[in-house]
């Protein structure tokens, strides 16, 4: 074989020896083959995560209907206080609803005054006042809250000054006696039900956990 085609086929050889390496290292591609796309939401320089901020506040929706005045205001509430919890004021709520009915019906007065306005305390100790004019005493006990439900909220922005009304179902016992202990009103053993809508007041973002009873009404 002379010199130029030995030369080919040694050329030839190593060619082939190439073009196999390449295969065997990089592999080959055959038809339509589908682009390497991130995963979906991870484009390329994005970070591999995002902090999901706001959304609905159970804590809200579980007492208010999404978008109503009452949800409003206590949105506004929690920005003012973010430790501020419905729930949780609820649950207050209905432990105040029992001591100070009871500490009216009672005429102790000066065991629930801290919890009542000037106004309201007033307004209480007045009806106390006239039925022990009349020489009459009350006897009641608590049974329990059938229904507890928010019926207004408003919060104005300037004094932080947050009120909530809070619609009472009640049930208690109660019988009014005269001096010589007959009853005059109620049905002793009887369980009677009581509506109430109380308003209690609290500056947010202060110290001071304590609601006030501010108003009642029916």
């Amino acid at each position: 074989m002379n010199s130029p085609i030995l030369q080919l086929v040694v050329l030839a050889g190593i060619a082939i020896f190439l073009i196999l390496r390449l295969r065997s290292v990089l592999g080959t591609r055959e038809g339509y083959e589908t682009p390497q796309v991130p995963p979906a939401g991870l484009e390329r320089g994005q970070r591999k995560f995002e902090v999901i901020e706001g959304g609905p506040d159970e804590d809200i929706l579980d007492h208010a209907e999404e978008g109503s005045d009452i949800a409003k205001a206590l949105s506004r509430m929690k920005q003012r206080e973010p430790s501020f919890g419905v729930g949780t004021f609820l649950s207050g709520a209905r432990g105040a609803y029992e001591m100070i009915l009871m500490g009216f019906e009672r005429g102790a007065m000066d065991e629930i005054k801290p919890f009542l306005s000037e106004e309201v305390f007033e307004a209480f100790s007045e009806g106390v006042a006239a039925r022990a004019a009349q020489g009459l005493t009350v006897e009641a006990e608590f049974v329990g809250i059938r229904e507890l439900a928010i019926h207004a909220a408003d919060f104005h922005e300037a004094s932080g000054i947050a009120e909530i009304s809070v619609k009472f179902v009640g049930e208690l016992t109660s019988v009014v006696r005269d001096t010589d202990g007959e009853i005059v009103e109620g049905e002793e053993g009887k369980v009677k039900t009581q509506k109430d809508i109380w308003t209690f007041e609290r500056e947010m973002g202060v110290n001071d956990p304590n609601w006030i009873l501010v108003a009642t009404g029916e």
